[in-house]
């Protein structure tokens, strides 16, 4: 519970002087306060004011007096502040020892929001007809970190990747092969999903904008492959099947796993938006039109002065939201599972094992990858098709937020980054598009951060390993990569740039990194072994109290985070603890006092300081090295 203790204490009593005062039904906050505010702080005074026909200023005279009479075991003294909030100063050698030994434990920072209860989060969903380029590590990245965030919160989380594998995109670089005279192998020491992106897919779609008489082929290949028995299809399963596990490769690089694997192409044929359409007549959210430009078809109204969205074709076909329909029913466990499930062909690293489903016979026994509630993370552009399942998931539920859609917005590359990586903007920022062939491969961004910091930290540690350089360089690139796909807010555009992300200033993973390796490296030239049986009350500088403060936090902001699917909440909890740490590393020595009791006083914070940081970053999927 860490810092929250001294909050709950607080809210307590806090009730405790409300029932004496015979007042009940007021909604007020305690919450850690801002600078010049004690330590917590809080709004009772402002919503009691309307009750007892004081202002703010004498109801908080009235509060701070009563709950001096109160027992308290971690507040040392509660203030009426000038501007009528209560503030309360922590008994810092009490709770400086709960807050040093509970990080100690391995559940520190957990939370029990989810109850244990099961959630779905589905994220990634890149059609597989090229390699996953920056834009889609966003989208990536944020359903990870979701997860681990959910998990640390006490929801059973299972992770879906759903492969759109009958789509558009696909019938492109079929075309391409079948048509076009792409060799089925890439040229020597390129791989396939890249070669997939930037030959045949790019190339096939110049030529559409060449010559528009051959979209009839591109029609034609569609409707063989949403025929599972066509040789068409089966051909372009082999092929799906080859760029899928280069980008699962290029997943798996950055530490994002999955539970499941559902392809698009078995939800068609699988009967579920038989049913599911069905369903959708029983309860009349969808209508047959009978006149007007939409006259043949079955469509959703538009709410909202919105247009209606056309749900099945005037000649029975359906569209392309009556594919999503059925699976987000699906993972809600709305449907009877259709499915038979096999193990992937390849391991995911550790202990992740990874599934997929199947429309054939298997041997392995029925799984279930549904969720008592559904996260699925997909840009903000698909906001209003999202917004329609949204709104029917509810309605199948009676839950209105069974069913949430994580939006967020895109990444372009900084115009110099953009050069670096081959790219002719003229300066100006990149902006994805994989049908122009203007997009950045993640892999080629991952190994040109790997590039840059194998040359740094050769430069910093001569005497190091190659395989050790290797291994502190891939920690820094992902983190790094992943950091800046976290850091801002879901609503903004990110503009990646290379060189201020792998900065060890500012707002950047490298920095986090290096103050938890600042921390290592104090512990290591101890030549002791931290321990928490110590002298808490010689903890008393401002700066050991900040960073003490900052560790005892960890959990509310993880509720914050898990709460809001917040992602950014952890980011900027990393980078507060990091800041407090290097502020304390500034301010106070470790080591070499004369003072031994001092010594593993200050040792139990730096190792406190260590273990948080880890498990805070290990929430966003960093590893925090021990050297850089």
């Amino acid at each position: 519970m860490a810092f929250k203790s001294l909050i709950d204490e607080i809210e307590n009593n806090l009730h405790k002087i409300l029932d004496d005062l015979s007042v009940s039904d007021i909604l007020f906050s305690v919450e850690p306060a801002k600078p010049g505010f004690g330590d917590v702080s809080s709004n009772i005074s402002f919503l009691l004011a309307k009750h007892l026909k004081k202002n703010p200023k004498e109801i908080a005279n009235i509060l701070s007096e009563k709950y001096r009479q109160l027992t308290s075991t971690l507040v040392s003294n509660v203030e009426s502040h000038p501007s009528g909030y209560l503030n309360f100063f922590a008994n810092w050698e009490t709770l400086t020892q709960l807050i040093l030994s509970e990080s100690d434990l391995d559940e520190f920072g957990s939370i029990d929001l989810g109850e244990n209860s099961t959630i779905v989060v589905e994220h990634t969903s890149v059609n597989p007809n090229k390699a996953l380029h920056i834009g889609h590590i966003r989208n990536i990245i944020l359903g990870d970190t979701i997860a681990r965030i959910l998990k640390k919160s006490n929801y059973k989380v299972n992770i879906l990747n759903y492969v759109d594998d009958s789509g558009l995109q696909v019938a492109d670089i079929i075309v391409g092969f079948r048509h076009f005279g792409f060799a089925q192998e890439p040229p020597l020491g390129k791989k396939f999903d890249h070669y997939c992106g930037d030959d045949v897919y790019v190339k096939t779609t110049e030529k559409y904008e060449k010559d528009p008489s051959l979209e009839e082929i591109r029609k034609n290949i569609l409707k063989e492959l949403e025929d599972g028995t066509s040789e068409t299809a089966q051909f372009a399963d082999k092929i799906t099947r080859r760029v899928l596990e280069n980008q699962l490769e290029t997943c798996w690089n950055l530490g994002v796993y999955y539970d499941c694997l559902n392809f698009e192409s078995q939800i068609i044929r699988s009967g579920l938006w038989g049913k599911i359409f069905e369903k959708l007549k029983e309860m009349c959210l969808v209508e047959f039109e009978n006149d007007g430009k939409n006259v043949g078809c079955w469509v959703i109204r538009g709410e909202n002065n919105e247009e209606d969205k056309v749900i099945v074709r005037s000649n029975g076909t359906a569209t392309y939201i009556a594919k999503d329909i059925p699976y987000a029913a699906w993972k809600l466990g709305l449907l009877e599972d259709p499915f038979n499930y096999q193990k992937y062909e390849k391991i995911q690293p550790g202990d992740h094992i990874l599934w997929q489903t199947t429309l054939a016979v298997s041997s392995e026994s029925k799984q279930n990858f549904t969720g008592e509630k559904v996260i699925t993370v997909i840009d903000s552009r698909q906001a209003r098709l999202q917004k329609i399942i949204t709104a029917l998931m509810s309605k199948f539920k009676s839950a209105e937020d069974a069913y949430v859609h994580l939006g967020y917005e895109s990444v372009t590359l900084s115009g110099d980054t953009a050069q670096t990586l081959g790219l002719n903007t003229e300066g100006k920022q990149a902006q994805m598009s994989g049908r122009k062939g203007l997009y950045v491969n993640a892999d080629s961004v991952y190994d040109l951060l790997k590039t840059k910091t194998i040359e740094e930290t050769r430069k910093r540690h001569p005497e190091m390993a190659d395989s050790e350089i290797e291994k502190i360089s891939h920690q820094i690139s992902v983190g790094t990569l992943r950091y800046e796909m976290i850091k801002q807010d879901l609503d903004k555009m990110i503009t990646f740039d290379l060189t201020k992300s792998l900065s060890l200033e500012g707002d950047t993973a490298p920095y986090i990194q290096y103050t938890h390796a600042r921390a290592s490296r104090i512990i290591e030239k101890s030549h002791r072994t931290p321990s928490i049986d110590v002298d808490f009350s010689l903890l008393n500088d401002k700066s050991e109290l900040d960073l003490i403060k900052t560790i005892g936090l960890f959990d509310i902001f993880v509720m914050d985070a898990a709460k809001n699917l917040s992602p950014k909440v952890i980011a900027r909890y990393c980078h507060d603890l990091a800041v407090a740490f290097n502020s304390f590393y500034e301010h106070v020595k470790v080591l070499e006092l004369d003072d031994e009791k001092l010594e593993n006083s200050r040792l139990c914070l730096v190792n406190s300081f260590k273990l948080t940081l880890e498990k805070a970053l290990e929430l966003l999927g960093i590893v925090a090295p021990d050297k850089m």
